[in-house]
């Protein structure tokens, strides 16, 4: 049974005795608006963590005395904490993350006794009974006088009138520290720890202007505030890096990473992205600020399509539609780009812009080179085929293989092996199509040309389109289809498989 839809909580009588040093707000005050923070400074990290300082200015008096903070993170790691006061040493510590809900209250009244309040929904009447709460586990069990009764959610209004709030419940969350002071006076007390619950990453809007060949392109950074707490006026430092290597992956958006240095302040590896002004983060809010805007960078359409060792197509396969731009100072956006999902649009016929795909990046440094595949291409497709393929001979000593065995500098023995070495030559037959009214380029990797370490001295003996060797096992290929034409280009190679 979910007591807290039956149940009307009513607090009659909150006293709590405490010896706690009185803040600058009162921690019971629910209202949202109310904080006991003092000077706040959060830095948010992008995988869900962030450190937060508080700098409270308090009336210490002199000896040992306990000081509560309420309003900390819900989800503050203990651990991690650190305070500092002039004049002050920290004795113990703890955190009070029991927060007062009506369940919390209920399960809290176990053994004790509690007002009842029935009202007649026909006369208004009330009619109050002292009650012992016996158990919540599935519902809540009291003893009236002498019989047992389960509240049970029948139509009648019920509450429950605790006498008091258990001393181990707080309205917001609360750290106690017990210091040892040397002196009395009101002096800064500031409390530092590290809270997960509070995250950020970029988004990027891009409107695509294909006939121009450029990209606006606005930054925004998203907060998200899942902590239980709202903290009030920050001053917020994103830090945009991995501060561990889990989730390490291949880069299929970068082209080449970038070899400038951005104009922001660094921490180690990592890049600082300060807001401008001080922001309240809210509970349970996702906030969104601007980081970067700027218009008309160089931008192209770029269409790709890979294709692996003696691949030969049932059919045509669409090539894939990417946008390409650069970070670079000089005809790029001109900055770092923290990790995060670039969305794409472009304006129709009538002006409207369209929402035309996304990809992520990862954190890119300055001055590189990007290419973010948006989705397939409707009108540009490409089948590889086989064309022949047929096994050639070799000379003699391209299938003898000769080594000396060495051992203390000397020679021992010299080994001959006879192995028969098979080659092949294999013409890749490759057919371009293009619908649209203009001429596109298509990128075309030929994957599969490393196979192992005996096998790499492959030879390209003739190709139409000149290829670029990306490495051991890619070759790029450039090729340009007319408008509503297509275009077959033929490779031939020369391996050992």
């Amino acid at each position: 049974m979910k007591f807290h839809s039956i149940l009307t909580v009513l607090l009659a009588s909150a006293a709590i005795a405490t010896p706690a040093i009185a803040q600058q707000a009162d921690a019971s005050d629910p209202s949202p608006d109310r904080t006991a923070q003092g000077d706040v400074a959060v830095t948010i990290y992008q995988d869900g963590n962030a450190l937060v300082q508080d700098v409270r200015r308090l009336d210490i008096p002199s000896g040992r005395t306990r000081i509560e903070f309420p309003d900390v993170s819900a989800q503050i790691r203990p651990a991690t904490l650190s305070f500092e006061a002039p004049g002050t040493a920290i004795v113990e510590q703890n955190f009070d993350f029991d927060l007062l809900t009506p369940t919390k209250l209920m399960e809290k009244a176990i053994g004790s006794t509690v007002t009842l309040v029935r009202t007649n929904p026909a006369t208004g009447q009330e009619v109050r009974e002292r009650a012992e709460v016996l158990s919540t586990a599935g519902g809540v069990v009291v003893r009236i006088g002498n019989r047992i009764e389960v509240l049970r959610d029948d139509g009648l209004p019920v509450r429950v009138v605790f006498d008091q709030v258990p001393p181990n419940l707080r309205a917001r969350p609360t750290l106690s520290v017990t210091l040892d002071s040397n002196r009395v006076g009101a002096r800064d007390a500031s409390i530092r720890y590290l809270t997960p619950g509070l995250g950020w990453e970029a988004d990027y809007v891009a409107l695509f202007d294909e006939a121009s060949g450029t990209v606006d392109m606005q930054g925004w950074v998203t907060l998200t505030n899942n902590t239980g707490t709202t903290f009030h006026n920050a001053d917020t430092l994103l830090v945009a890096g991995n501060p561990s290597r889990a989730g390490q992956r291949t880069r299929s958006d970068m082209v080449r990473p970038g070899t400038q240095t951005a104009s922001r302040e660094r921490l180690g590896d990592y890049y600082l992205y300060p807001l401008d002004e001080r922001t309240t983060i809210a509970n349970a809010q996702t906030k969104q600020v601007s980081f970067l805007d700027v218009s008309r960078v160089p931008a192209q359409r770029v269409y790709s399509i890979g294709t692996s060792w003696l691949r030969s197509d049932d059919d045509f396969r669409p090539a894939a539609t990417a946008i390409g731009f650069s970070s670079s100072r000089d005809g790029g956006l001109g900055d770092a780009l923290p990790a995060g999902t670039v969305r794409f649009y472009q304006r129709d016929a009538a002006g409207n812009p369209q929402y035309i795909g996304e990809n992520r990046i990862g954190h890119t440094p300055m001055g590189s080179t990007l290419s973010l595949v948006t989705g397939d291409a409707f009108d540009v497709f490409v089948k590889a085929e086989v064309a022949s393929r047929e096994e050639i001979s070799a000379d003699e000593y391209e299938r003898t293989a000769r080594y000396r065995v060495i051992e203390d500098g000397e020679v021992v023995r010299e080994v001959e092996v006879d192995e028969e070495v098979e080659y092949f030559r294999t013409t890749m037959r490759y057919t371009f199509t293009n619908a649209k009214s203009e001429p596109v380029t298509v990128q075309m990797i030929q994957y599969g040309l490393d196979q192992y370490w005996w096998a790499r001295d492959f030879r390209v003996v003739s190709e139409d389109v000149e290829g670029e060797q990306l490495n051991a096992d890619r070759r790029l290929y450039s090729v340009q289809v007319p408008a509503n034409g297509e275009r077959v280009v033929r490779v031939t190679y020369e391996t050992k498989f």
